[in-house]
C-alpha cells in the first residue's frame, strides 16, 4: 500500500478485518463541516476493522497514512474459526474487551475541556507518535489550537520542543 491509498470507505460492504504488517493505516470520518476525525491509528502488528466481522458495512474510511503492507482476513474465516475454536473465540473477545476499555479512556480524554490539559493527557498516553496534525484529529482539536496549546505547554515547561513539529515531555 502507498500513502493515501484507500482500503475501504464508509458504508462499503464489509468483507473482513485487517492486520498491519508495516506502515500505518488511519481510520477516519469526515464531518459535515469537512473536518476529519481520526478514530483509530493502526501501526505494525495492529488490527483494524474488527467490528466488520459483525457489521454489514464499514463505519469509516481506512486510509494508508504511511506506505507499507496489510493482510486482509476474510469475515467468513473469522466467524468460522470463532464457531469451531473456543480458544480463538475467547482471545478475540478479550481483544475486543481491551479495545472497549481503551475507547472509554479515549472518550474521557476527549471530555477534557482545556486544550492544553487534553494535549498533555494525550501526550502522556502516547498519542504524539506521528504528526501534530494527526494528533489534533485524534483528540478533536483544530491543528491551529493544537499548535497554540503545545506552544503554551512549552512556555509553561510542561513540554519541550525537540525539533520542527516534534515535542516531548521534559526529562
Amino acid at each position: 500500500m502507498q500513502k493515501g491509498d484507500v482500503l475501504f470507505r464508509q458504508d462499503q460492504t464489509t468483507s473482513g478485518l485487517y492486520r498491519v504488517d508495516s506502515g500505518c493505516v488511519t481510520l477516519q470520518r469526515t464531518g459535515l463541516d469537512g473536518d476529519t476525525l481520526t478514530l483509530h491509528r493502526a501501526v505494525s502488528g495492529g488490527l483494524f476493522a474488527e467490528a466488520s466481522v459483525f457489521s454489514a458495512t464499514y463505519h469509516c474510511d481506512a486510509i494508508c497514512s504511511e506506505a507499507g503492507s496489510v493482510i486482509k482476513i476474510a469475515k467468513a474465516d473469522i466467524v468460522a474459526t470463532m464457531q469451531s475454536n473456543p480458544t480463538f473465540s475467547e482471545g478475540f473477545t478479550r481483544l475486543l474487551a481491551v479495545q472497549v476499555q481503551q475507547y472509554r479512556a479515549h472518550i474521557e480524554l476527549l471530555a477534557i475541556p482545556s486544550a492544553k490539559e487534553r494535549i498533555l493527557a494525550a501526550v502522556q498516553a502516547g498519542y504524539l507518535d506521528s504528526t501534530v496534525t494527526e494528533l489534533a484529529t485524534r483528540i478533536n482539536l483544530s491543528h491551529e489550537a493544537c499548535y497554540r496549546a503545545l506552544r503554551g505547554l512549552c512556555d509553561d515547561e510542561f513540554m519541550v520542543r525537540v525539533g520542527r513539529g516534534k515535542y516531548a515531555l521534559p526529562r
